[in-house]
């Protein structure tokens, strides 16, 4: 037990510059693992959007779910304990919804490769090849009203692993890339209803986009809202 605990204080410290001696898929203290490093237990296929999702009936849901489910372990799959999606399929969401949170996780693409964090179902936290974007990844790409662009293009090549630190409280977003802080406590806007806020929860997405992609260390602290 003590060398756990030694290992997630360790854990804990080396997030703040995302050396590379982090244990995989090892939550640091008061974080819960979102992926186990073994299979896809906590984890769902995406059926449609919130609003579509809302407007179904259970029975319908449900359907949809199980298609959803199979189409997820068809695509998905883990490999040394990483998350390896093959470029078809679809988006991979948590079984459960969130509302504040903060969260780790770590990506990795290829050339041109190009994906995103949906929060609370809402796209997104972009990801992308800055040999292709200059601009860099963690940025809110949706917003129009709000701020869309990172604050500074923090990515590592294209093929190295990077870490997202995501806060996320009320409508507001920060982000860490890499140790740097490229979103500042911005509002992310309803993509799916731009005449609403955004939702006050809602399942975490690991977006497809057509690409190979990689995920590991993901992990989320609920924050209590105040009464």
């Amino acid at each position: 037990t003590s060398v756990l605990c030694l290992a997630a204080v360790v854990l804990s410290a080396s997030f703040a510059s995302a050396g590379d001696t982090r244990v995989p898929n090892l939550p640091p203290k008061g974080f819960t693992a979102l992926f186990n490093g073994k299979d896809l237990t906590g984890w769902k296929g995406l059926v449609a959007n919130p609003p579509k999702r809302a407007k179904m009936t259970k029975e319908e849901l449900a359907k949809a779910q199980e298609a959803a489910d199979e189409s997820m372990r068809a695509h998905w799959n883990i490999e040394n304990g990483v998350l390896v999606f093959d470029g078809k399929g679809k988006s991979l969401c948590t079984a459960k919804d969130y509302g504040d949170f903060e969260m780790y996780v770590d990506w990795k693409i290829k050339e041109k490769g190009d994906s995103g964090i949906y929060l609370r179902g809402t796209p997104q936290v972009q990801i992308w090849d800055t040999a292709f974007n200059p601009v860099g990844s963690g940025g809110l790409y949706n917003n129009k009203e709000n701020p869309s662009k990172p604050l500074k293009a923090a990515d590592k090549p294209v093929g190295e692993w990077n870490t997202f630190y995501i806060k996320m409280v009320g409508e507001r977003v920060t982000i860490k890339l890499n140790g740097e802080l490229v979103v500042d406590n911005t509002v992310l806007e309803n993509f799916w209803e731009r005449d609403k806020p955004i939702y006050a929860t809602g399942q975490i997405e690991l977006q497809n986009h057509g690409n190979t992609l990689y995920f590991r260390s993901v992990y989320i602290r609920e924050i209590p809202r105040r009464k």
